[in-house]
């Protein structure tokens, strides 16, 4: 299992996100879940980006909601972890 390390925005983001639709909750739940088994499960139809992207990838948690995390490696113990940048739909997120 790979840790997941949350970023002040997208701890802000998400809470905002489960304000306005409680049954968010859920899916994200599920999803983070999945991430941390295997980024690479088909479910998550995590892809790397591009652009001014480049580096960071997005899995999918709903139809329009998307997570945006990179492959990181924690200072401290030498660990590979995934830093959860934002999450948001397609078009707030790309």
């Amino acid at each position: 299992m790979t840790p997941l390390v949350w970023s002040s925005a997208f701890t802000r983001v998400l809470k905002q996100k489960i304000r306005r639709n409680p049954e968010l909750r859920e899916q994200v739940e599920r999803t983070l879940r999945q991430l941390t088994e295997d980024p690479f499960h088909p479910s998550l139809r995590s892809h790397k980006l591009k652009g001014a992207l480049a580096g960071t990838w997005a899995c999918s948690v709903a139809y329009d909601l998307r997570i945006i995390f990179e492959f990181a490696q924690n200072p401290e113990s030498g660990e590979g972890e995934i830093l959860l940048l934002t999450v948001g739909s397609h078009d707030e997120v790309y």
